[in-house]
């Protein structure tokens, strides 16, 4: 399990809260339309982690009880890594499972874990960020452990900009 897109969902979640890990707090870079964007110094010195995150604007399905859910986009400067994609969804995911994505109608699928899931390559981070800073609407369906199946919407807006906010934090 890759433990960096965990590591920007824990950053997102505990805003607000004492440094994470010894590294230091998170600073907002600025809110674009839908998007946050924030930037940290990772723990040891070892770089400056940037990301973009959003909410959704509609969760729908049979759900009475759900923890936060978010999308992210993440940029590590020290490997030189960027556009890693997660989200957070808030349930644990059916064993197996994997996430589908879409936007503006273009599909993509990413691999779940407990109740996070991210891309299993590179390649699909790329094509995922660019379609998300190019994008207007961007829907994600998932399962719970339960069987129950949520929709979560979000807006694009403010994504190419929260976009060149954090890749310049980045240096990229």
């Amino acid at each position: 399990m890759n433990i960096r897109p965990v590591l920007a969902c824990l950053v997102f979640l505990t805003l607000g809260q004492p440094a994470l890990a010894q590294g230091t707090d998170p600073v907002e870079l600025g809110r674009f339309g839908a998007w946050k964007a924030f930037s940290f110094d990772e723990a040891g010195g070892k770089g400056k982690v940037c990301f973009m995150s959003a909410t959704p604007e509609k969760q729908e399905g049979q759900f009475t009880k759900r923890g936060d859910v978010a999308f992210f986009i993440t940029h590590w400067a020290a490997e030189g890594t960027r556009d890693v994609i997660s989200v957070s969804i808030g349930y644990p995911f059916k064993k197996g499972s994997t996430l589908d994505v879409t936007i503006d109608g273009q599909s993509y699928k990413m691999v779940t874990d407990g109740e996070m899931a991210w891309t299993s390559n590179s390649a699909d981070d790329a094509a995922i960020s660019a379609a998300v800073r190019r994008g207007s609407k961007l829907v994600i369906k998932g399962t719970s452990q339960r069987g129950t199946i949520t929709t979560d919407t979000y807006s694009l807006k403010g994504s190419g900009a929260a976009y060149k906010s954090i890749s310049g934090a980045c240096g990229f």
